[in-house]
């Protein structure tokens, strides 16, 4: 007679561990981060994760620094945000202090010219406003959007001047 077979984990999904791992990078680009996290929620083992997801890394399916740079640009170019808030956006992300530091190396990111575009955007749909008040709500949004505060109060006050000689 033959021994008994052992028992079978039950999965608490039935996808595997690198299916959930790739439905998830088909909905967009995550960082490792990001899917460890996921997976482990989803009740799969660490041991498991850690090896799908190498596996994933080396194919190139997983790329923290590539996904880093592609959020950056996204929110430098079309949110306009700071330095501070892309900083924080990939921190929370899970990607490593170094990689965020690389990706934010690049001198082709002005802080300034892009603190000016989004206030200068704004500053058209404040033409009714006072001026005090106006540069006071341009200069809180580029603070809230991850600009300094001095890089915000010029940009607000450039974009006031243009916009008020019209």
């Amino acid at each position: 007679m033959g021994s008994p077979r052992p028992a079978r984990r039950e999965p608490k999904n039935p996808k595997s561990c690198h299916e959930r791992a790739l439905g998830l990078l088909a909905v967009r680009p995550r960082s490792r981060r990001e899917l460890e996290r996921r997976l482990l929620q989803a009740g799969f083992e660490p041991e498991e994760v850690d090896d799908v997801l190498g596996r994933l890394e080396r194919v190139g399916l997983i790329d923290d620094a590539a996904f880093a740079r592609q959020m950056a640009d996204y929110q430098f170019g079309s949110r306009k945000a700071g330095r501070r808030a892309v900083t924080g956006a990939l921190l929370e992300k899970g990607i490593a202090p170094d990689v965020v530091a690389q990706v934010l190396a690049d001198p082709a990111q002005d802080e300034e010219a892009r603190a000016f575009d989004l206030a200068s955007s704004k500053a058209l749909r404040m033409g009714q406003i006072e001026p005090v008040k106006a540069f006071n709500r341009l200069t809180g949004l580029l603070v809230r959007r991850g600009y300094g505060h001095e890089i915000a109060r010029n940009a607000a006050r450039r974009a006031l001047s243009l916009h008020a000689d019209d």
